[in-house]
């Protein structure tokens, strides 16, 4: 009875006693696709299933955008330490005029180097290398130290760090490599302290020594003291150390001339006058190469690295000093020579490429000390989302140690006498390196 009075209600409207509830569509069934002739008729996941490990390191995109590439998730990096610490002399010398000049060397990674060899960086997450982020934290980094001079290399995008640089009173000039390189070398300093006196530049291309700058400038501190740095970034590769040691030498053999723009005098008896032309070597300082007894080097070999095929010495004209290694450091980031143990880290390399260098005149009062190695390699590689380069700045304070009166007195005493280290302890000079196109 009940069956068919439910059966005629849904045959006959006019004897509902109330308004019939809301049809509801049943519930869709989802269907199976039909297999494939010969193929079963379901999927597990299975060894016999999984993809290939080589296909499955990295996510490809779905049909309808072919030929782009998900990247690899790549795990975070231990975060750096807030700050580095001074380093400062333990014996600085009670004859400083009281006048200090701060600089630091910084090799910032080209934005074309780090794009076009990204196997460098596997282990830095991917908006760490974005140039700008990396930007960003290469002026913060700079503003931090706040130098009175800053030398950077591999620079390929002056103007974006000029910009930045500008706002807090620094001036700046660049000197781009030859060839089809982007990257080059520049200068910055603070307007209010420094004046550019002289600028010159070496194009190493011109000798045979392939397309690496160097920059060469002249500062007057204070309306005091003049000062002569020196920027450069010299070859890596350390199979061509003719190379290297060429590069060097130029850049050296350059600063007779700006001794003549700083002191206003130059006794050109003590200078060959091809020396003078940065042409040939000089007379102080030597660096033995080798014997021909127990390396073998080619007449090209020897004539890149001392300016001549038959001469086994190359020779300098200045007795310099390396900041860091005669500032003592802890043991966890120093090497035997009292060198940073490591300034620049990447997938391939760890280890120290970044130095600087001054003359007598000058006295390294502190140095800005980098991390210790055991906390560099706990990061798997440089950048990070704090450093913005694959080098670690190095910075020094510089006190002058003799007024300009006391140089022109010592340089007139020494004008009669034959010893060149006399003519040359009035220069005060500062050569930044870096050997930093490690890639």
């Amino acid at each position: 009875m009940s069956r068919r009075a439910a059966m005629a209600s849904s045959a006959a409207p006019r004897a509902r006693l109330s308004p019939p509830a809301p049809a509801v569509a049943p519930p869709r069934k989802r269907r199976r696709s039909p297999p494939v002739p010969g193929s079963t008729s379901s999927w597990r996941a299975s060894t016999e299933n999984a993809a290939p490990r080589d296909q499955r390191s990295r996510w490809q995109a779905p049909e309808c955008a072919p030929g782009r590439v998900w990247r690899q998730f790549r795990p975070p990096q231990p975060a750096l330490p807030s700050s580095r610490r001074w380093v400062s002399s333990e014996d600085a010398s009670t004859s400083s005029s009281g006048d200090t000049c701060t600089i630091m060397s910084y090799n910032i990674l080209a934005d074309y180097n780090a794009r076009n060899h990204p196997d460098l960086y596997r282990d830095v997450p991917w908006d760490a290398m974005r140039w700008d982020s990396r930007r960003r934290l290469i002026i913060r980094e700079i503003r931090h130290w706040d130098p009175d001079l800053v030398c950077l290399q591999e620079v390929d995008r002056f103007q974006d760090i000029a910009e930045g640089m500008k706002s807090r009173g620094y001036e700046g000039i660049f000197q781009r490599r030859t060839g089809d390189t982007r990257d080059g070398c520049a200068m910055f300093w603070k307007s209010k302290r420094l004046h550019l006196l002289e600028e010159d530049s070496i194009d190493f291309s011109e000798f045979n020594l392939r397309n690496n700058v160097a920059q060469i400038c002249v500062f007057e501190l204070n309306g005091a003291h003049k000062l002569v740095l020196g920027n450069i970034h010299v070859l890596f590769n350390p199979k061509r150390g003719d190379v290297k040691l060429g590069q060097i030498r130029l850049l050296l053999e350059k600063s007779a001339i700006y001794k003549f723009l700083t002191t206003m005098k130059l006794n050109i008896s003590l200078h060959d006058r091809r020396q003078l032309s940065g042409l040939d070597s000089s007379e102080f300082d030597l660096y033995e190469l080798c014997s021909s007894l127990k390396y073998q080097w080619s007449d090209e070999e020897v004539r890149n690295a001392t300016g001549y095929s038959n001469v086994m010495v190359a020779e300098h004209p200045l007795k310099l000093s390396s900041s860091y290694a005669n500032l003592k450091g802890n043991s966890n980031n120093r090497g035997l020579h009292g060198e940073p143990l490591a300034t620049s880290f990447h997938k391939k390399f760890l280890g120290t490429v970044d130095y600087l260098w001054y003359t007598h005149g000058l006295e390294c009062s502190k140095v800005l000390d980098t991390f210790p190695i055991g906390v560099l390699r706990r990061t798997r590689g440089l950048p990070t989302r704090e450093i913005g380069s694959d080098h670690l700045p190095i910075i020094a304070e510089f006190a002058f140690t003799e007024s300009l009166e006391d140089d022109f007195e010592e340089q007139d005493e020494s004008e009669q006498d034959d010893e060149p280290e006399q003519e040359v302890s009035t220069a005060q000079h500062v050569y930044l390196s870096s050997d930093g196109e490690s890639r």
